[in-house]
C-alpha cells in the first residue's frame, strides 16, 4: 500500500484503483546477486544485443547505435540528428517523446553476414514513420554500412494530443527480437494514441510483425483476410517487450497498459489482443481526440456509473475470441517494459523463469513500481503460477531493457543512464 501523500490528484477512480491494491508478490528465494556497472553517463539507453564473445551493441534513444567490445572499448557507430562523435550520422533519424532509436537485434548468422537491425523514427517520409534498418558492421567494429530500410511504414505519432503522456512520439513500441524457434524477426509497435490503428488491417501500429531479413512477411503468417501479410498479431496498445519460451519457443509479449493495467500475453498467430480505443465502441461516449482508454474513458454525456468503468486492455466483450492475458497487474499500470527468460543452472530456482522490467510511475515525485518481476509462467504462456520480485543490487530504477548475456549474466539498461551486469553468486 502506498501512502496517500505520495499521490497527485488523479480523480476518484484512479485513487480507488491504487488503493484497491496491486497483485501480491513475494521476494523471490533465488540466488544472491552482485552487480557491475558496465556503462554509465548514457542518455536513455534503450536496448542491447550480444554476440557470443560478449560484444554488446546498444542504443540510446536520442543519440544512436554504439558497440561495447569485450575489452571495454566503445565505438559509436550510427548517430542521429545532432550528434557528431559517431562514425556515421543519419540526419533523418530523430527522437521525440518516446520515439527515437529503440530496439536492436543481431542477425542469427552474424558471423557470415555481419548484419544488425535497429528500429528508429525517421523523417525520410512525410509524415515521419518508424523504420526497421538493416546494416552491416565492418571487421573492426568501428563503422556500419549498407543501410537498407526493410520496413518503412510503421506509424509515428506526429503531434501532441489531450491525453496523459500525450506528447508526440508516444506509444511507439520498438522492440526487435529474432525467434530462436523459427528464425524470423519479430517487431513490436504501438498505437500512437490513434484509436483507428490497433484494429486496422493495413496500418502497422498496435501490432506485432513477423518478417524475414528483407522485411517481407514471414512464411506461415495467418492474419485475417485483408490484413497486411506482415502482421502476426494485432489489437495491441503498446508492446515494449518480447521473449521466447526456452522450451517451446512460444512468443510472449509485455503490453504497456493505460492507468489500470499492464499485461503479459502469449501470441497466437493471427490473433487479436483486444485493444480498441475508438469512441462509441461498447457503449463509450466521445473521448478527447477520439481516443478512449484513460481516466476512466473520459466519455462526454455518459452515465456516471459507465464512466467509472475502465476500458479493458483486452476487450473480451467486444472481441470474445481475443487472446487472453496470462497476467495483468490490475489496480494500476506501472509501465511494463521489456521481457527475458533466464536460463542456466547458475540461476537456481529461477532457471526458466520469465523476467519483466517495469519503468514505474511517479506520484508527487515519488516513483511507484520500479522493479523486475520473476514470473513462473506456464510453457504455453497462458497462465502464471507465481509472481516474485527480484531485488537488484542497484535498487529501484526505470528498467528499460533486460537481456541475458552470453556469459549467463543478466544485463539491464535503465533510463537513468547506465547499463548494469547482474551476476548470480
Amino acid at each position: 500500500m502506498y501512502p496517500k501523500s505520495t499521490l497527485r490528484p488523479l480523480g476518484a477512480a484512479i485513487a480507488a484503483a491504487v488503493f484497491a491494491g496491486l497483485p501480491a508478490v513475494t521476494i523471490a528465494a533465488g540466488p544472491e546477486l552482485s552487480q557491475t556497472e558496465v556503462l554509465s553517463g548514457l542518455e536513455n539507453p534503450w536496448d542491447m544485443a550480444f554476440l557470443p564473445d560478449g560484444t554488446m551493441f546498444f542504443t540510446e534513444r536520442c543519440r544512436g547505435l554504439s558497440v561495447r567490445l569485450p575489452d571495454g572499448d566503445v565505438q559509436h557507430l550510427l548517430g542521429m540528428e545532432g550528434t557528431d562523435e559517431y562514425a556515421t550520422t543519419a540526419d533523418d533519424l530523430v527522437c521525440q517523446g518516446q520515439a527515437g532509436m529503440n530496439g536492436v537485434a543481431v542477425d542469427p548468422d552474424f558471423d557470415e553476414n555481419r548484419t544488425i537491425y535497429v528500429y528508429s523514427a525517421s523523417t525520410m517520409s512525410e509524415p515521419r514513420t518508424n523504420r526497421v534498418l538493416r546494416m552491416t558492421v565492418n571487421s573492426d567494429f568501428d563503422e556500419v554500412a549498407d543501410r537498407t530500410d526493410i520496413v518503412e511504414d510503421i506509424p509515428y505519432k506526429p503531434e501532441a494530443t489531450d491525453h496523459p503522456f500525450g506528447d508526440a512520439g508516444a506509444h511507439n513500441g520498438g522492440r526487435l527480437r529474432f525467434s530462436p524457434e523459427d528464425g524470423y524477426l519479430y517487431v513490436t509497435t504501438g498505437d500512437n494514441h490513434n484509436s483507428e490503428i490497433p484494429q486496422s488491417p493495413e496500418r502497422l501500429g498496435g501490432k506485432v510483425l513477423r518478417i524475414d531479413r528483407d522485411g517481407n512477411a514471414a512464411e506461415g503468417n495467418e492474419p485475417p483476410e485483408g490484413f497486411d501479410p506482415r502482421i502476426y498479431t494485432y489489437g495491441h496498445r503498446n508492446v515494449q517487450g518480447i521473449a521466447f519460451h526456452p522450451d517451446t519457443g512460444q512468443p510472449i509479449v509485455t503490453e504497456h497498459g493505460p492507468w489500470h493495467s499492464d499485461e503479459i500475453n502469449a501470441l497466437v498467430n493471427g490473433g487479436n489482443s483486444g485493444w480498441d480505443p475508438r469512441p462509441n465502441m461498447a457503449g463509450r461516449g466521445d473521448c478527447p481526440d477520439d481516443y478512449c482508454g484513460y481516466e476512466p474513458n473520459q466519455g462526454e454525456g455518459m452515465d456516471p456509473e459507465e464512466r467509472a468503468a475502465y476500458m479493458p486492455v483486452t476487450d473480451t466483450e467486444t472481441y470474445p475470441d481475443a487472446m487472453k492475458p496470462a497476467w495483468g497487474n490490475d489496480g494500476l499500470s506501472q509501465g511494463i517494459s521489456s521481457a527475458e527468460f533466464l536460463t542456466g543452472e547458475q540461476w537456481g530456482e529461477w532457471d526458466g523463469r520469465l523476467l519483466v522490467g517495469f519503468l514505474g510511475i511517479g506520484f508527487g515525485g515519488t516513483p511507484v513500481g520500479q522493479r523486475i518481476n520473476v514470473m513462473d509462467i506456464a510453457e504455453d504462456g497462458l497462465s502464471v503460477n507465481d509472481v516474485a520480485e527480484m531485488s537488484p543490487p542497484m535498487g529501484a530504477a526505470r528498467f528499460r531493457s533486460i537481456v541475458l548475456g552470453p556469459d549467463g549474466d543478466l544485463y539491464t539498461a535503465v533510463d537513468e543512464g547506465s547499463i548494469y551486469r547482474i551476476t548470480p553468486e
